[in-house]
């Protein structure tokens, strides 16, 4: 009876094994049969590499990326085949519009000036929607300016966001004190740490950041953040770790299996972590604001929100989108693009100002020359300082702040440019070729501020340069960029002399991909010029 019992176990559990076996092979062949069906009912999309079943290209092109830069040396100047350089030299192969496929999502990647005008500016309706991305979705809900997608509540609440922030001073002259206070706070603090560094250099970063970021915080929060406050430190310092995370680390496999994302390890446990103190910070000043709120002397953005759902309460509005929760995901989104891009970019100027020092040098004479040592330069010297506006347009150029911009997609089949791009359609504007594209710029690769100049000096305007994108998604936030990093750059550079440390090699000028393009830390030793 015992070895027949046994038998029993035995047989059932074989079967049992068996069982999962052919469940698991039946999955496998289900899904690289689907897989395939899928591709043959898409036969006048774009021409692209041939993907891999459920995983797509993601496996053969952008794990190997992730993993090199994982595992590989970051030190060095060897060119880093990150995710927005393969992408670009793709397009060699298969033209500006091509196509690629993340688990069994399409991507169709545009490479060309040309492709991407006609995309977002042309057929603007079609290529203004956002796709759910699953890491991205999981995060923000679809809600926000930015990952929201497109429709009445995405323009409703966009165009209250940049109404109410225009009559904050976005854009205009009256924010230049705002922008002006931070960069004094800059200057003491450069003189103090290089005299500390004993010659080893200064981090700019921790600066340029603070700087930049409470210049949105005095426009969406009311209040400014001293630079060495630790919560107000460690809050920029997640910011950019959860967009590193999101792009750069294995966590990108929540975009082809969601549910990694609630892995208790890793980078998906780390995701999780920043996401929960981020949020935390934010609903504690939406709290803050409302027990404090003074309908008759609205301070902020936020102020302006809370003040807009009371109105809209009173009038009966229940369905109205203006809520708290939608509320917390804006200030997100203006939190970090207007932090993270503008930072980047005035870094990546400096960088070039080291690395170029003779530019460095024509772009002080300009200033020295219009400006003069008495006064701090002010946005009204900006039409007379072409060189300074030239060489700052040619870093953006270089270096452009979201290389891939923010996805689109596409809300409806549409015929373009002889393909046929199905609706759902997840679309990439390859800023960073358009930037780089030889045919539209010469010796493109090369730093030339000239470019941007015109035979007799004057600052000279292409249609190509779209460090901003272009179309209904074009950044929001763009005007006050330009302020900060003219102000910045030029208020720096009419105070210090910078150089590399003695002896220490550049960073390399390749970047850290991630949303936004960083460059490689580096410090610099600052002088005063008098």
């Amino acid at each position: 009876m015992v070895l027949l019992s046994w038998l029993e176990n035995l047989s059932s559990s074989v079967l049992s094994h068996v069982n999962i076996v052919a469940l698991i092979v039946f999955v496998i062949v289900y899904y690289v049969v689907s897989f395939y069906q899928k591709r043959r009912n898409l036969a006048y999309i774009p021409p692209g590499p041939t993907p891999w079943p459920v995983v797509g290209n993601f496996g053969g092109f952008l794990i190997p990326s992730v993993v090199r830069r994982r595992f590989g040396r970051q030190s060095d100047n060897t060119y880093d085949k990150s995710a927005v350089f393969l992408l670009t030299e793709l397009a060699n192969t298969y033209g500006s519009v091509y196509s690629l496929f993340v688990g069994s999502q399409l991507v169709v990647v545009l490479n060309s000036y040309e492709a991407v005008k006609d995309a977002l500016s042309n057929n603007s309706e079609v290529f203004s929607d956002r796709p759910a991305i699953p890491a991205i979705t999981i995060m923000t809900k679809r809600k926000g300016i930015v990952f929201a997608p497109y429709g009445p509540v995405w323009r409703q609440q966009r165009k209250f966001c940049h109404a109410t922030l225009r009559n904050f001073g976005l854009g205009k002259l009256s924010l230049e004190p705002c922008i002006l206070q931070g960069l004094a706070t800059i200057k003491t603090e450069l003189l103090r740490l290089n005299e500390e560094s004993g010659g080893a250099g200064v981090d700019l970063a921790p600066l340029i950041s603070s700087a930049v970021s409470n210049v949105i915080c005095s426009l969406i929060m009311g209040q400014r953040f001293h630079h060495e406050d630790l919560e107000f430190r460690t809050l920029l310092d997640l910011m950019v770790r959860g967009l590193e995370i999101c792009v750069n680390s294995p966590a990108l496999l929540i975009n082809i299996f969601p549910l990694l994302y609630y892995l208790p390890f890793g980078a998906f446990k780390e995701l999780r972590q920043v996401e929960r103190d981020i949020t935390a910070f934010l609903k504690r000043i939406i709290a803050e604001h409302r027990e404090t709120l003074d309908p008759e002397n609205p301070r902020d953005l936020t102020d302006m929100y809370l003040i807009e759902m009371l109105a809209q309460r009173a009038a009966g509005e229940e369905d109205s989108s203006f809520t708290e929760d939608y509320l917390f995901y804006i200030i997100g989104d203006l939190f970090i693009a207007g932090t993270d891009t503008t930072a980047n970019s005035i870094l990546w100027i400096l960088l070039y100002m080291v690395l170029h020092p003779d530019i460095q040098d024509k772009v002080q004479a300009e200033i020295d020359e219009v400006v003069g040592s008495h006064r701090v330069p002010s946005l009204t010297d900006k039409g007379r300082l072409p060189f300074t506006e030239a060489t700052i347009m040619e870093v953006q150029r270089l270096s452009v702040a979201v290389p891939l911009a923010i996805p689109h997609m596409a809300s409806e089949t549409i015929e373009f440019r002889g393909y046929t791009i199905p609706k759902g359609t997840v679309v990439f504007p390859n800023l960073w070729s358009v930037h780089r594209d030889p045919t539209v710029w010469e010796d493109a690769d090369s730093f030339k501020p000239t470019r941007f100049l015109d035979t007799e000096g004057k600052l000279l305007r292409k249609e190509c340069f779209i460090p901003f994108g272009i179309g209904r998604r074009v950044c929001m936030g763009e005007q006050l960029a330009k302020m900060e990093m003219f102000l910045t750059v030029t208020s720096l550079l009419q105070a210090f002399k910078f150089r590399l440390p003695e002896g220490m090699a550049p960073p390399p000028l390749h970047g850290r991909f991630g949303l936004t393009l960083a460059p490689f830390p580096y410090t610099v030793c600052v002088s005063l010029r008098r």
